[in-house]
């Protein structure tokens, strides 16, 4: 007989039932949407923003699909296939933009059914999730279940020949014997964990205190000082919600060739240099007339570098950091850091604006530069590597001492005799 959904066997506490939790989920965030539809037409906007409450619980659906997607796929293309979920946050950014627009349901009159729009995805999502496998590892390491676990394995690959790959899972489910799965403040006091968790902080902390969200409030002002129509920059605004998309793609195709740390100090170092740029040209942007118009490529340039690394890499790191038993909790402690931080620069960006002005992007630019010293020194790169040797890897660098091998305890030995 079934439990009932407490916290202490919830999908996310217990790291199972990934899709049951992602449908459950699914099913919240729908009713903000049916919210918006009931909305009388032509309400204000804040109206309309009394239903979507619900919706909040999309932050659960933002950590389970990546670990699912992770757990599922292949070592040798598990960072591509984790990196769809960034790739399909961008085009949803893209679509929302456009869906936005005055021509289709930015008008004040249309309200309603633009906060409405996301329904159609949600509708989607929930019918197809039923017809996907669980989690292997679940199935294995959690439920003990091999022979759904091999169906799953099987489905997944569309091949018999999965021995292999099973006998990893075996590995890692010897590996995890006996422990039970960790809450999300048992992290902070495990010493085995000592590297992971600073790096889910440092590096989640970075993402959302890159700047690449407060740009945005800067790009509309940019774009109409390089002198593009009033009517015409919400077309603009388009264009940067496409360049980070397209960078999610190229992100995707080279992110198992090139390696996880390549990418995220690569994408900082450029997120720093363009932000420098950035900075320079709003101060001058009254004195040459030309500055505008380099303040408007550096938005286009920083969104790209933000594109290529930090929007997809960070998502990640829970996946292939953490185990199976401390995985769900690294999720939640990723995604609760990450929404504060988002938080907290909105609410201090308008302050920084007033009291920096054309220097507003001075402590953005500090982020930018210690997420990439950080990943630089101290991230090791996954790439190519199963959960059990990244683990193995992890547990040296905690414990450098224990991995140098046993010292010689016996009787000290006499170099010289005396006759």
């Amino acid at each position: 007989m079934p439990r009932p959904c407490t916290f202490r066997n919830s999908p996310m506490r217990r790291g199972g039932h990934v899709l049951a939790g992602h449908c459950l989920t699914t099913w919240f965030c729908l009713c903000g949407p049916l919210s918006c539809l009931c909305t009388p037409w032509g309400a204000s906007l804040e109206r309309c923003l009394q239903g979507p409450l619900p919706s909040s619980w999309e932050g659960v659906s933002m950590n389970i699909q990546p670990m699912y997607l992770g757990e599922s796929a292949p070592k040798e293309l598990r960072g591509a296939v984790a990196m769809t979920s960034a790739i399909f946050t961008a085009l949803g950014i893209v679509m929302g933009q456009v869906v936005g627009l005055r021509e289709l349901l930015g008008g004040p009159q249309a309200w309603p059914l633009l906060l409405a729009s996301c329904l159609v995805p949600g509708v989607l999502q929930l019918a197809s999730l039923p017809l996907l496998p669980e989690s292997p590892r679940y199935l294995l390491i959690d439920r003990g279940d091999s022979a759904t676990c091999l169906a799953a394995l099987q489905r997944l690959r569309g091949t018999t020949e999965v021995m292999v790959e099973l006998a990893e899972l075996e590995e890692e489910r010897a590996a995890c014997q006996g422990q039970r799965a960790q809450r999300p403040w048992e992290l902070f006091q495990d010493g085995a964990l000592r590297r992971q968790v600073i790096s889910l902080v440092v590096l989640g902390s970075a993402m959302e205190l890159c700047g690449n969200d407060s740009i945005y409030a800067y790009a509309s002002s940019v774009f109409r000082e390089a002198g593009v129509p009033q009517e015409k920059v919400q077309y603009a605004i388009v264009g940067t919600g496409c360049c980070e998309l397209l960078t999610a793609f190229i992100s995707c195709m080279v992110i198992d060739r090139v390696g996880r740390r390549v990418l995220l100090m690569g994408g900082y170092c450029l997120m720093t240099c363009w932000g420098s740029v950035f900075t320079v040209a709003l101060c001058l942007q009254s004195s040459f007339p030309w500055m505008p118009y380099l303040a408007m490529f550096c938005i286009f340039a920083f969104i790209l570098s933000f594109g290529i690394g930090p929007a997809g890499v960070t998502g990640i790191l829970a996946t292939e950091l953490f185990d199976q038993k401390a995985r769900p909790a690294a999720y939640m402690v990723c995604g609760a850091i990450m929404w504060i931080m988002l938080f907290l620069v909105g609410l201090g960006f308008p302050f920084l604006m007033e009291g920096l002005s054309h220097f507003v992007y001075v402590p953005f630019l500090g982020v930018c530069v210690c997420g990439a010293l950080y990943t630089g020194f101290f991230l090791p790169e996954t790439k190519g590597k199963t959960f059990l040797e990244i683990s193995e890897e992890l547990q040296r660098l905690n414990f450098p001492r224990q991995s140098q091998g046993p010292t010689w305890k016996g009787p000290e030995v006499i170099r010289s005799t005396e006759l």
